[in-house]
């Protein structure tokens, strides 16, 4: 493995909330399953707030297939 596909995908532990006003742990949650990938949203888990969210892309050629 090349050192640039070590950190390919991460996910967030903790991510600054407005409303909380610091940083919070987060639940990443499958948003979206998408064509060009699926879509994650990240929330705090004291309030609920929406703090950010993440495109994961295509990997390995994957495709959808609908009947």
């Amino acid at each position: 493995m090349s050192q640039g596909e070590q950190y390919r995908d991460f996910d967030a532990t903790e991510l600054y909330c407005p409303r909380c006003r610091r940083a919070v742990p987060v639940r990443k949650r499958l948003l979206l399953v998408l064509a060009e990938g699926e879509k994650y949203d990240y929330t705090c888990v004291y309030c609920g707030t929406s703090v950010g969210d993440k495109m994961v892309s295509e990997r390995d050629n994957l495709k959808i297939l609908i009947k």
